[in-house]
């Protein structure tokens, strides 16, 4: 109880000074924000992903991230296209929305047929993803994912524990190509699974858990300036110490029926939700 109650403690000391630093996030205009509603209730949404929204709070975190429907909008990494659904048919008349996706020639196999699933996605309705610009985000350096300085924002969603898993520098290169990806006063969206303070290196690549700290300090170390947390995507359910980390809660429950219920109560996992600015 007392291990329980002091995670708890954690995640909400945490959230209160997220709402202190909110005020510092640039704001959306209401028909701005309208827009974004419509795109998070448009039509072409999977009723799986709709399901989704209560744990990932999609029109909370664009408003906060302040995706208006005129930008270019890199997503990194954007897997089954979760977001996607929201971002193109909000980008798609008035912006630009690109898509930095897996490698189709990597040598890992779930990067390839992800990237194949995504792009038969985008195919099976060109009304909707026509538009669509899908590109490489990878760990070589001279390969950029969108044109230098061209995005007015990019965003990235649960990646970061992906990237430390290949090493602090494979993380630090695509940071470097997030702030290089960004116009002079663009935005980097990011949110990540978040570890207890102090939580070491180790434990958050077997955890799938990254500590507020380091992301903050692998931006900094890129250029970018932290410039606003929201509290929208944390969860004081979530007490970061599960058998198999993150992937015991849904939706993936790696554990299968074993306490099903009790993961399922907590939801999906407590996240940061970080805001920078590439001065």
């Amino acid at each position: 109880m007392f291990k329980t109650l002091t995670a708890v403690a954690l995640v909400l000391t945490a959230g209160l000074a997220a709402a202190q630093d909110y005020q510092a996030a640039p704001r959306l205009q209401p028909e701005q924000q309208e827009q974004i509603r419509q795109a998070v209730g448009n039509p072409h949404r999977t009723i799986s992903n709709l399901m989704r929204d209560a744990g990932r709070n999609p029109e909370q975190t664009l408003s906060f991230f302040a995706v208006e429907p005129q930008h270019t909008v890199v997503e990194v990494w954007p897997g089954a296209g979760w977001y996607t659904e929201i971002l193109a048919p909000l980008l798609r008349e008035q912006g630009r929305y690109i898509a930095a996706h897996f490698d189709p020639q990597s040598p890992v196999g779930y990067f390839r047929q992800s990237r194949a699933s995504f792009e038969e996605k985008l195919a099976g309705k060109p009304d909707v993803y026509d538009k669509v610009e899908v590109t490489v985000l990878n760990y070589e350096p001279d390969v950029a994912m969108a044109p230098p300085e061209s995005a007015d924002r990019v965003l990235t969603f649960r990646n970061v524990h992906n990237w430390l898993a290949e090493g602090e520098e494979q993380a630090a290169v695509v940071f470097a190509k997030m702030y290089a990806a960004l116009k002079p006063g663009g935005l980097l969206g990011l949110v990540e699974h978040r570890a207890r303070i102090g939580t070491d290196l180790e434990t958050m690549i077997k955890t799938g858990y990254v500590t507020e700290e380091l992301v903050v300090q692998l931006a900094e170390q890129a250029g970018f300036e932290l410039v606003g947390r929201s509290p929208v995507n944390q969860n004081p359910r979530d007490t970061t110490d599960h058998p198999e980390g993150v992937w015991t809660l849904p939706p993936t429950l790696r554990l299968g029926d074993e306490n099903r219920a009790q993961y399922l109560a907590i939801g999906e996992s407590d996240r940061m939700t970080l805001l920078f600015i590439k001065r």
